[in-house]
């Protein structure tokens, strides 16, 4: 079969979705649906916004469907009028079997790392936040149980000893469109393997999770060690950021996001959490084995700033300490 024949429905929402998606439509693949999440009010003005997918789809003219519920019979109707000889998802919703299994050749997913590692919604951050070294993307068919299901190509990629989730989610989405492309090429051509999972896990090797992350997940623990908390930092950097509070000696708080900072290994003999700071461009925490030293950050109800800048507009933080 030619690849302008081969049907196919894409499923996905974010940026991270739509340059797979791109690779697809400029590479002259027959992308005959497009399926998002239903536009929703973002913001403090509440203005209802689309989801990237959904702009690049209207740009390019492409048939888009925005079912409220998956499992609805006319929605299930308008996916089998559209004859798809293949599903791809890449960062979208749980599908139901009705809609993955639909497809002639099944569903193909497209998740960032390496499966069976990293399981989950936050494989990104998660990677990062573990201290890993090396990470990657998997494409493999849909099957009941989440990210489960036979490996067809992997790609690994290195993270940087620096590096933060924002940048290493932008490597992973271009890497990611490649992927996908190859993925497809395979399986239109009738060629491509299926692994099942079991042969990618080293013997007496534990499995790695990526569940969601929430708002407590997201506090620093400075008890920790240096590494501990430098990866925590920047394994929730740009989103959704790690925070902790700053207390006053009055014992009043205030929240901060700590979007970049830098680990120096250092001994020392300071009272853990101490604060080392010029008022003017330097803050410091101590903490086990050296110094996290803040360089981005954010308190709340103001914006994103470098820490010069929020040192110059707050006084006496010599007197504050984070917990």
């Amino acid at each position: 079969m030619k690849k302008e024949e081969f049907r196919i429905v894409f499923m996905g929402t974010p940026d991270f979705a739509v340059e797979s998606l791109r690779v697809l439509v400029e590479n002259g693949y027959n992308v005959v649906g497009v399926i998002t999440n239903v536009d929703k009010p973002a913001g403090r003005g509440r203005k209802v916004s689309f989801s990237a997918v959904k702009e690049y789809a209207l740009e390019k003219d492409l048939t888009l469907l925005q079912p409220p519920n998956l499992k609805a019979p006319e929605f299930v109707e308008e996916l089998r009028n559209l004859k798809p000889d293949l599903g791809i998802i890449v960062a979208f919703r749980m599908l139901p079997e009705v809609v993955w299994g639909l497809p002639r050749f099944g569903t193909v997913n497209l998740h960032a790392s390496l499966l069976p590692q990293y399981r989950g919604a936050a494989p990104i951050n998660w990677a990062i936040i573990n201290g890993e070294m090396e990470t990657g993307l998997t494409t493999f068919f849909l099957q009941h149980e989440i990210d489960t299901g036979k490996i067809i190509f992997q790609e690994k990629l290195p993270i940087a000893p620096d590096e933060n989730a924002g940048q290493l989610h932008d490597r992973l989405m271009k890497v990611g469109g490649e992927l996908i492309k190859k993925t497809v090429d395979a399986i239109v051509k009738g060629d491509y393997p299926q692994m099942d999972q079991s042969g990618y896990l080293k013997e007496g090797g534990a499995l790695k999770t990526a569940p969601k992350i929430f708002k407590d997940d997201c506090r620093i623990d400075w008890p920790a060690d240096l590494s501990t908390i430098y990866n925590h930092i920047r394994g929730l950097s740009p989103y959704p950021a790690a925070w902790t509070e700053l207390k006053g000696p009055d014992g009043d708080t205030i929240q901060l996001k700590i979007y970049s900072a830098e680990q120096e290994i250092e001994e020392h003999k300071l009272i853990p959490v101490s604060l080392l700071t010029d008022s003017k461009t330097l803050l410091k925490v101590a903490v086990q084995d050296g110094f996290i030293s803040i360089t981005e950050l954010q308190q709340a109800g103001k914006k994103r700033m470098l820490v010069g800048d929020f040192l110059r507009g707050f006084s006496g933080i010599e007197n504050y300490r984070f917990e």
